[in-house]
C-alpha cells in the first residue's frame, strides 16, 4: 500500500554563479536589521564575506554579525545568537556556511521568539514546541546536510553529551542561495564527508520494505549514482563546476522531504551517529560512512535481501543473474569500496579514536530506551553489536 502524503517545501532557491545580486532584495522582504552568522574565517579567505557585505550595504540594510559557529554546532552558540536577536531587534537572519551554521541559525531564529532556553526545543524531557521563528536566509558553502532546503536542525550540548535533531516547518529558510563556486575551496576530506552524508540521507529512506512509489526509487537511485560519479571528480578537481553543481543540488533534494512521500519508518544510522559525535565530536559524514555498511550487513536477511538486490543492480550495475544473497553482499562491498577506497575515509572506530567504553550508553540513547523502528527494528543490543562491528 502506498501511503498518502503532503509535500510542501516553500523555499525559494537561487541557484548559480551570479545569484547574490538578488540577496539584498530577498532580505529586504523581512526587514532592515540583519544578523549574519558564519563559522571560521573561510568565507573571508574566499572573498564571499566581502561580496555578501557589499550586497547588504547596497540594499541599505543594517548588519550585525555572529561568527565562530562550530562543526556539530553547540547550544551555547544558539543561545548567543538568540540573545543578539533580542538585543538588536533583528528582523532576519542570514546564515553563510554549511549545515552547521544553518542548523544553529535555525534555532537562534526560534530562540529569539521565546523567553526560555533554546535547548528546551531539543531536550526530549521539555519538548518545547517551535511555534514561531524569525525569517532565515542561507548562503550555502558546503554540499552535505541539505539544511538549506529542509525544516530540520541538529544541535550538540557538550554538558549533557547530547546531540539532538528537531523538525519544525517554522525552521524552513525563506530563501537559499546555492552557488557551486562557493564550494570550490572545500577540501577533498570535507567533500568526501559531505558525499557520505548525502548517501546516508538517501539510503535511510531507500532501504524500506514497504511498497513505495517506483518513480521515487528511481529518483533516489539516480541521486546515488550522481554522488558516486561526481564526488571523486570534485575531490580531484575542486573547481569543476559540473561536479560541484551536481553535488550541491543532490544535497538539497536528498533530504528536503521529496523522496519520503509517505514513508513512515524511522532512520537508523543517523541516531547512532549522533551519539558518536555527541561524545567524540567526529565529523558527521565520517561517522555515517563507518556505520552504514555495518548497519546494512547487520540488517541483511531473507526478508530484506530484495532491497539490497535492487540497490546493487540499479546503483552499482551488479550482474542480476546471481543468487540474491551474493548480489546483496557485493552491493555492500561496492558501497564500502566507494566510501573507504574512492573517498578515502576511515573505515573503523579505532582509526578515529573511538573505543568500546561508551557503547552501552550510546546504544541506549540511540534507541530512546526502547526500539528504533527503522528498516529493521533495532533494540539496544542490536545497536551495540553494530558498534562492535565498526571496531574492525
Amino acid at each position: 500500500m502506498i501511503n498518502d502524503f503532503i509535500y510542501d517545501i516553500p523555499v525559494r532557491v537561487y541557484f548559480g554563479r551570479d545569484q547574490l545580486k538578488n540577496l539584498g532584495t530577498e532580505l529586504k522582504k523581512y526587514g532592515t536589521r540583519v544578523l549574519m552568522t558564519y563559522g571560521g574565517g573561510s568565507i573571508k579567505r574566499m572573498g564571499l564575506y566581502d561580496r555578501v557585505v557589499k550586497e547588504i550595504e547596497k540594499a541599505g540594510l543594517e548588519l550585525f554579525e555572529l561568527s565562530g559557529i562550530e562543526p556539530n554546532p553547540r547550544i551555547d552558540s544558539v543561545r548567543k545568537g538568540a540573545q543578539m536577536c533580542k538585543e538588536h531587534h533583528i528582523d532576519v537572519l542570514l546564515a553563510v556556511g554549511g549545515g552547521s551554521t544553518i542548523d544553529a541559525t535555525k534555532f537562534m531564529a526560534a530562540g529569539a521568539c521565546v523567553d526560555f532556553d533554546p535547548w528546551n526545543f531539543l531536550d526530549l524531557s521539555k519538548n518545547a514546541p517551535v511555534e514561531q521563528a524569525l525569517p532565515i536566509v542561507s548562503i550555502l558553502t558546503l554540499a552535505a546536510t541539505g539544511s538549506e532546503m529542509d525544516m530540520g536542525g541538529v544541535i550538540s550540548n557538550p554538558e549533557t553529551k547530547d546531540k539532538i535533531g528537531r523538525l519544525a516547518p517554522q525552521l524552513l529558510p525563506k530563501a537559499s542561495f546555492l552557488d557551486p563556486t562557493n564550494t570550490f575551496t572545500v577540501s577533498p576530506y570535507q567533500t568526501a564527508c559531505g558525499a557520505a552524508d548525502m548517501m546516508s540521507h538517501i539510503i535511510e529512506v531507500y532501504f524500506n520494505m514497504n511498497q513505495d512509489l517506483y518513480m521515487l526509487d528511481c529518483f533516489m537511485e539516480g541521486m546515488m549514482k550522481t554522488i558516486i560519479r561526481y564526488a571523486p571528480v570534485a575531490m580531484e578537481e575542486p573547481d569543476n563546476y559540473e561536479a560541484r553543481a551536481n553535488l550541491m543540488w543532490t544535497s538539497s533534494w536528498a533530504i528536503n522531504g521529496f523522496v519520503n512521500a509517505g514513508k513512515q519508518q524511522a532512520w537508523s544510522c543517523h541516531p547512532m551517529e549522533h551519539e558518536l559525535s555527541a561524545i567524540y565530536d567526529i565529523t558527521h559524514g565520517l561517522g555515517l560512512a563507518i556505520l552504514t555498511p555495518r548497519w546494512m550487513e547487520y540488517c541483511l536477511d531473507e526478508t530484506t535481501v530484495s532491497k539490497y538486490v535492487q540497490f546493487g543492480v540499479n546503483v552499482f550495475g551488479i550482474n542480476p543473474d546471481q543468487q540474491p544473497m551474493d548480489i546483496a553482499r557485493q552491493a555492500i562491498e561496492e558501497l564500502s569500496q566507494f566510501l573507504y577506497d574512492t573517498l578515502q575515509l576511515k573505515r573503523s572506530f579505532p582509526e578515529v579514536g573511538i573505543d568500546e567504553q561508551h557503547f552501552e550508553v550510546m546504544a541506549r540513547k540511540a534507541v530512546g530506551g526502547g526500539t528504533l523502528p527503522g528498516f529493521k527494528p533495532l533494540q539496544q543490543k542490536d545497536v551495540e553489536e553494530i558498534f562492535r562491528m565498526c571496531m574492525e
